[in-house]
């Protein structure tokens, strides 16, 4: 339900055509699908772009936890200009270079380095969101 202060919306990087954008939405649907399916919803970046009214409304309404493919953090910045709190910001290439072993390759489909890489981060994230308090801020209103 949007508006629940347990609810986390997760926003994966879009960086299509991109290694490190392709382990932040592998991380993502991980996150969502398998490890804490009771407590995320997956929102697409582009959705956020487009300017969805659906998805501007549960990122203002839920704490968000960004996961960006690059310095220019798009999915950071997008929420925060669609009204949203970042919760938990994370950067693919910070969890690299904690991993330089799992080095990413490959666009369509990742090598199996990449796809290890991505489940490291969503098992990290998913930490992260256990250590968040139910009561998390959301975005500049309630739903």
């Amino acid at each position: 339900m949007i508006g629940e202060r347990s609810e986390v919306v997760v926003i994966p990087c879009s960086g299509i055509g991109k290694a490190y954008g392709a382990v932040a939405r592998e991380a993502a649907y991980e996150l969502c699908d398998e490890l804490r399916p009771e407590r995320t919803r997956l929102v697409a970046l582009a959705k956020l772009v487009l300017g969805e009214e659906q998805a501007r409304e549960r990122v203002r309404a839920c704490p968000a936890v960004t996961i960006d493919g690059c310095k220019l953090m798009c999915a950071s910045k997008l929420v925060a200009h669609n009204g949203g709190t970042v919760a938990c910001e994370v950067d693919v290439l910070d969890v690299y270079r904690r991993h330089k072993d799992l080095k990413p390759d490959g666009i369509a489909e990742l090598n199996e380095a990449g796809r290890k890489l991505a489940h490291v981060l969503a098992e990290e994230v998913a930490e992260a969101i256990d250590r968040l308090p139910s009561d998390a801020p959301s975005g500049g209103r309630d739903a």
